[in-house]
Parts: structure tokens; sequence; C-alpha cells
């Protein structure tokens, strides 16, 4: 999961921890850094080519983000119902973005749809590579 740079603006990220915290998740690794343009491209990968593909990388890369590794029983699946649909204009109340979204760009969080990519998107976001110095803020 990754808290966009909108939720680390807003001072979301302590917010965002203890709902996952709440519901019984355990975080086993957490991670503050800044994308570079060629991991936040590497991590919307199934995105190229769309019209709102240049947009999201920008964004990704307009300010820190925090990643977070976590477990527990169905995780992909209950987190991607506590976090709520894309657009967080159309997320109920009590999810994260039906919360705390302002639009469909900025919508506070990002989670894996299955245990591959969320393998994969490990793999990009807690490569030291992927931030553009280790404290960028």
């Amino acid at each position: 999961m990754l808290i966009k740079p909108d939720g680390v603006k807003r001072g979301l990220v302590g917010e965002i921890i203890r709902r996952l915290e709440m519901k019984g998740f355990r975080i086993v690794r957490l991670k503050m850094l800044q994308l570079t343009r060629e991991c936040a491209e590497k991590l919307y990968d199934v995105h190229k080519g769309k019209s709102f593909y240049e947009e999201l990388v920008k964004f990704m890369t307009s300010g820190p983000v925090v990643a977070l590794l976590i477990e527990g029983e169905e995780a992909i699946d209950v987190v991607r119902t506590m976090i709520g649909p894309t657009d967080g204009r159309k997320a109920p109340p009590g999810t994260i973005r039906g919360d705390f979204s302002t639009s469909i760009l900025e919508n506070i969080v990002h989670a894996a749809d299955s245990e591959e990519r969320a393998q994969y998107e490990a793999s990009i976001v807690f490569n030291p590579d992927c931030s553009l110095n280790e404290n960028p803020w």
C-alpha cells in the first residue's frame, strides 16, 4: 500500500495506519520516500498509454509517499474494501477515499489488487534506488 503525496501532505499518514491496525493488520515494513520518475512509471506500468498516465506519474513524484507492507488474513481484498473505489467522489463514507479523497487523481492511497502485484510493487518501492534520496523533505 502507498499513501500518496496528497495523503502525506494533508497529514493523514497516522489516521490511515490507525485504521489498518484497528482492523487487525500487521505492518511489516514502512518507508517514506520520494519516488523517482522511473520507479513511478514501473509502479503504474499497467496504465501506460492511457490518457491519465502522465498526470499520474507527475503526481506520484510530486512529493513524499509512505510505502507499507501489510500482513493479515485476506489483506488484499480487505484493504481494497477499506480504501474504496478509485474515484473518491463516489467512494462510500467510512472508506479511506470516501472520507478523505478530493478527486480521482488525489485519492490518498494506492493498494495492489493481487498477491503477485503486491510483490511486484513492493520490489519497486522498497528498492533504495527508487527514492530521489533518503530524506527528500
